[in-house]
């Protein structure tokens, strides 16, 4: 059957078109997530757990800049003192399907984004579609590095600062798995969701919902904001805050230049129309 031109769609229609892009949605992650479960072994072994081995690179890099500064630092300790077990019957099992599904929806977040713009793409006009070509890549491409600096940045330092925090010597840091694997997928997860910051200024902006007056104008807020955010998916130390801080702070001065862009090209066409 030939799909309706969007402005013969009632509202059953569209319900009934985002259905279908949902349905797609969580096909592609079941499909993505199937495959990572087959390669379980290696994504538990060579990823998750990889922060454990103080020979993880942020680790690594870190013990260097300590050493070149003179400072003592528990970046370069031979080992984390921490031990993971597993308390339940099928810990492991779940510890493993919802690390598969995690997996499921990075890798296939590309794949998903491309459906729900699909979905919304038939309700801009065409030049809208044209300047948005972009989207698709950009915001994968923002996400992605979200994902990379929660695990490479966020995970290594709140493993390393809570598995060495410690009230007393007569207490183990014997941590369970869900634990440990809901800091590594909150902190990835978390952290790709807030690079998509600027995307999300720019959707704001193109509906009117911020300007960048707006933005200017509570960047105080923001910042308060920011801090409390790093404060929540950081350990409480201040190095690590302000490290998780500076590229948010970044993000928000980038979605302010976007929303000037965004309000200018807007000025532009209404110029246009008057003549």
């Amino acid at each position: 059957m030939a799909k309706k031109n969007i402005d013969e769609m009632s509202f059953l229609d569209h319900l009934e078109d985002l259905r279908w892009h949902l349905i797609r949605i969580c096909g592609a992650v079941i499909l993505v997530g199937t495959l990572a479960f087959i390669f379980s072994r290696f994504i538990f072994n060579s990823i998750i757990f990889a922060p454990l081995h103080m020979s993880f690179p942020t680790y690594d890099f870190l013990c260097k800049m300590a050493t070149l500064m003179d400072l003592s630092t528990t970046f370069c300790n031979e080992k984390i003192p921490l031990i993971l077990q597993n308390r339940t019957m099928a810990g492991q099992f779940s510890a493993d399907i919802w690390t598969a599904i995690l997996g499921g929806f990075i890798i296939s977040f590309p794949y998903n984004i491309y459906q729900l713009w699909k979905f919304v793409s038939p309700g801009l006009h065409s030049n809208e579609r044209k300047h948005s070509r972009g989207f698709i890549i950009i915001s994968s491409l923002l996400f992605f590095i979200g994902v990379l600096f929660g695990y490479y940045i966020v995970t290594p330092l709140s493993i390393n600062f809570l598995a060495n925090y410690s009230i007393s010597d007569m207490v183990d840091n014997q941590i369970d798995i869900s634990s440990y694997i809901a800091l590594v997928r909150s902190s990835a997860l978390a952290s790709g969701l807030i690079f998509e910051l600027p995307i999300i200024i720019y959707f704001f902006t193109k509906i009117g919902i911020v300007t960048p007056e707006i933005l200017k104008k509570y960047r105080k807020y923001a910042l308060v904001i920011v801090l409390i955010l790093s404060a929540i998916i950081t350990p409480p130390d201040i190095a690590s805050q302000v490290i998780v801080a500076i590229p948010i702070l970044i993000l928000y001065q980038v979605s302010i230049l976007i929303s000037k862009i965004v309000v200018r090209n807007q000025k532009r066409k209404e110029k246009h129309h008057v003549k």
